[in-house]
């Protein structure tokens, strides 16, 4: 589903539904408010205030990577959104449609696990060796004590309208979420107020060696905010012939990839998809389309690694 307008530069509808988005941020308040069990490691959490797609996934893998040169064993524990086990597992030879797109995404860069139970999920990984765990979004969870909490925010749409669900697009009011977070990271360019410290870093494609520059595309995206990876495919170069904007985490079934392979060749393009929509082809189709690969750029890592430092890392 995409996000209605409003969320955004506000309106009638917003007014009318703001007693319901006060109900909403008073039960994230009760929620948070419960006890979480404390990890033997450090918990770095990855989360967000908003709801939809902000770069948590790329923010995610940015960390791993960072606290991999440290020399640290990372996993990294999910909720499996759009997967069908309960778990606890750890993600190994399975499909996107059994343990979530992200989490087969990020087990390429350290174990991950998935389960419906955050502590337990948090227990395994333990277990098994981890001397950090990042936590795949969950701000709003209180299951697990997080240790250092980032928000992401997409700079460029801030906080909306600053109302809670269904008025406006924040999970918690924007006080209130930023009292439990050690910072901010502002993905994009834009204004963000926070009162607590502010790192900014964006999202840039990897050189996998395709050149985009004129080439005749067909692009598919099924993920928080499709039109970013449309904008920055285009930036490349690419000439985007029809822009498909799916919703998010959609399955991408053989009939739905039929049809885009076949107006792909009436009209001479290329099909290309995001990292996170790739995982979730159907095999028989995963030759026949192109991956925009972007990493997360941070700005400034003192912030960041302040907090590593603190944590022991």
């Amino acid at each position: 589903m995409r996000a209605p307008g409003f969320w955004q530069v506000g309106g009638w509808q917003a007014v009318v539904l703001a007693p319901l988005g006060w109900v909403y941020a008073r039960s994230t308040a009760r929620r948070v408010a419960r006890q979480g069990w404390k990890a033997p490691v450090p918990v770095i959490c990855v989360g967000n205030l908003n709801a939809g797609g902000v770069g948590k996934t790329p923010t995610v893998v940015a960390l791993v990577e960072r606290l991999l040169s440290r020399g640290r064993r990372v996993a990294v524990i999910s909720r499996g959104y759009g997967g069908s086990l309960t778990g606890p597992v750890r993600v190994g030879g399975h499909r996107a449609d059994q343990v979530g797109d992200e989490p087969l995404l990020i087990s390429a860069f350290c174990p991950v696990y998935v389960g419906a139970d955050r502590a337990a999920t948090a227990q395994m990984a333990a277990a098994e060796g981890a001397e950090v765990i990042v936590m795949d979004d969950g701000f709003q969870n209180p299951l697990v004590v997080k240790d250092f909490s980032i928000v992401v925010v997409d700079a460029a749409l801030g906080w909306g309208n600053g109302r809670c669900i269904p008025a406006g697009p924040l999970r918690e009011p924007v006080p209130v979420g930023l009292a439990r977070a050690d910072l901010v990271l502002a993905i994009g360019a834009g204004e963000v107020a926070t009162s607590v410290p502010l790192v900014r870093g964006r999202v840039e494609p990897l050189p996998m060696g395709m050149p985009w520059t004129g080439a005749r595309v067909i692009a598919f995206a099924g993920i928080g905010n499709p039109g970013k990876f449309f904008a920055t495919l285009r930036a490349e170069g690419a000439d985007i012939l029809r822009e498909v904007a799916l919703d998010d985490h959609q399955p991408l079934t053989e009939a739905l990839m039929k049809r885009l392979e076949l107006e792909a060749m009436a009209r001479g393009a290329q099909l290309v998809t995001t990292e996170k929509d790739a995982v979730r082809l159907p095999p028989s189709f995963r030759g026949q389309v192109m991956t925009l690969v972007v990493r997360l750029k941070i700005e400034d890592w003192a912030q960041i690694d302040a907090g590593f430092d603190r944590l022991g890392l």
